[in-house]
């Protein structure tokens, strides 16, 4: 079934080409720590801690830089303590949440709300603003030109407990509840299902169409969030196309 695409509409972060390395590694260490602060250090029983792994390989992080973040998860390693914060906003009717590490609380409020001020012309909102126009969900990207089978694929999907599974462009996009995301991400790999991208994240309950002007405006706030360092993710409801980001 085809619909708007959550992979696209999620805060894109940038081509590993066009990214800073020190803030790449920076932010893949902080979702290693998360991951084995949540679930152990063990990534053959922590799949998300399995997966956070995966992608700093992939862009060729320090093997000593991945054990060091699963020692500071477990506490095996002495060292910051990362806060997690999420900040809301409304920015020209379009929802905005944004998820931060951050090791100095006041610090990053500080700079969030300057961030705020400057790019959209807004005050974060109150917690719970724009909170209920999102779900947390469990979401699994994959490339329909490499796992084309949608039957073959909505059967693993739906049998390991996912919610929904749909065809957006070249992509097939899964969903779940996050208790359900591990054994989600089982079945796939157990399936040789590759995966593009699977991470609990929220997901907006209903995505908007918004117009090219306002499009823009969203993605160069999301951009500049994105930039700083303490921040993990940013989501938002507009459906935002590639000629926005293009433009």
């Amino acid at each position: 079934m085809a619909g708007h695409s959550h992979a696209k509409n999620i805060m894109r972060h940038k081509a590993v080409v066009d990214a800073k390395r020190g803030k790449l590694f920076s932010k893949l260490s902080r979702y290693i720590i998360i991951a084995a602060k949540n679930g152990g250090g063990d990534p053959a029983m922590n799949l998300p801690l399995r997966y956070a792994i995966d992608k700093a390989r992939a862009v060729s992080m320090p093997k000593d830089n991945i054990e060091r973040a699963i020692k500071r998860g477990t506490g095996e390693l002495e060292g910051v303590t990362f806060d997690e914060i999420v900040y809301e906003g409304m920015v020209n009717g379009v929802a905005v949440l944004v998820e931060v590490m951050t090791d100095n609380r006041n610090r990053t409020n500080g700079e969030i709300r300057q961030i705020f001020e400057k790019r959209a012309g807004i005050e974060p909102g109150k917690p719970g603003s724009v909170m209920y126009l999102f779900e947390r969900k469990g979401l699994f990207v994959i490339d329909a030109t490499k796992h084309g089978d949608e039957d073959a694929l909505m059967g693993i999907a739906l049998d390991a407990g996912a919610d929904d599974l749909q065809r957006a462009d070249d992509t097939f996009e899964i969903t779940c509840e996050p208790a359900k995301f591990t054994t989600v991400l089982e079945a796939l790999k157990g399936a040789n299902v590759e995966t593009v991208e699977a991470e609990v994240k929220f997901l907006a309950k209903a995505q908007k169409d918004v117009d090219v002007e306002v499009g823009k405006k969203v993605i160069r706030f999301m951009d500049a969030l994105d930039d700083h360092d303490d921040v993990q993710n940013v989501f938002t409801d507009a459906n935002l196309t590639d000629e926005m980001a293009a433009e």
